[in-house]
């Protein structure tokens, strides 16, 4: 909890009540309570799902949350519940075990993920059954407390590649949210250009805020490099001076990639959805005020952020 003076308080409570006004408005048919009573059609063979119940011929909610309709299924998603992989998701783990022919991941879910050497596109770049050697080299591509990226294809394994690569993520802060801030979207990767950042939401909570890294085809580059079938890779930790000189992250990055992270923090503090529009807004807003990095964090600027996003959602609102 923030420590609010009651001026403080007062100021944050007012903001949040006028976004509960906007939001309510708009999913008041939606949103439900606990033994709120859900408006169905009994001819058309409902199937009670999740979050419901059969009382006196009614469907009743058993949870706070959101009423979903899936042809004949009804059911209430719980506002706030546990990460539930589903297959599409972009998530972003973190390997805890190398094993054999496999990564084990944790990705905020109850149970491990895995992701498979077999899913993998090797550094010579042909298609071939995985051999003894690629698996004595999987060290070589993720090792123990690596940051990666991938989305899910099945729940047999939780983990697959993300269009035919799997990205390990360097130089940057891994954070923490609730899942259920984290909305499923089209687009999961963001590139804040002005700031030089990368910003990666991960369905599970987990959301990467790291220096932009230039894509490129790292395939066509080792056929051209490299000669030989089976290429035997050197250890990430033997990496020569001269890479580590061209891998440094500037100070001007650093303090954008802390400013970044610093906003998530802040929309995670207030339970606000996170979005690469109101990230980037916190960040502007901090920058305008000329404040510290350590200064976002304060009781103050998160009144404000709470109060500026009221603004933001009424004038959209007048702007409809």
């Amino acid at each position: 909890m923030l420590p609010l003076s009651q001026t403080q308080k007062l100021r944050l409570q007012k903001a949040l009540e006028q976004l509960e006004t906007l939001s309510s408005k708009v999913n008041s048919d939606a949103s439900v309570t606990i033994a709120d009573s859900i408006p169905v059609n009994h001819e058309d063979g409902v199937l009670k799902g999740h979050g419901t119940v059969d009382l006196n011929g009614e469907v009743v909610a058993t949870v706070c949350g959101v009423v979903e309709r899936v042809n004949k299924l009804v059911y209430v998603r719980a506002l706030r519940s546990r990460y539930k992989p589903e297959v599409g998701d972009i998530v972003i783990g973190r390997v805890i075990e190398v094993a054999q022919k496999r990564w084990k991941l944790d990705i905020n879910y109850s149970q491990n993920a895995f992701l498979m050497l077999s899913s993998m596109n090797m550094p010579d770049g042909v298609q071939r059954r995985r051999t003894a050697v690629d698996e004595l080299n999987m060290r070589s591509i993720f090792e123990e407390k690596d940051v990666v990226c991938a989305e899910v294809r099945g729940f047999s394994m939780m983990a697959y590649t993300f269009k035919q690569e799997v990205k390990n993520m360097e130089s940057g802060q891994l954070l923490t949210v609730p899942p259920y801030l984290v909305k499923r979207q089209k687009q999961h990767f963001h590139h804040l250009e002005q700031y030089g950042v990368d910003l990666i939401l991960g369905c599970n909570g987990f959301i990467w805020v790291g220096e932009h890294i230039e894509a490129r085809d790292d395939m066509v580059e080792d056929q051209v490099n490299q000669s030989d079938s089976q290429v035997l890779l050197p250890n990430k930790n033997s990496a020569n001076l001269e890479e580590q000189e061209k891998n440094y992250t500037t100070l001007e990055t650093r303090k954008y990639i802390c400013r970044a992270a610093n906003a998530v923090r802040v929309l995670s503090t207030l339970g606000f959805i996170v979005t690469l529009e109101i990230i980037k807004g916190i960040i502007d807003l901090s920058l305008s005020l000329n404040l510290d990095i350590h200064d976002m964090l304060g009781s103050e600027f998160c009144v404000l952020v709470a109060e500026r996003e009221a603004e933001r959602r009424s004038s959209n609102k007048k702007k409809r």
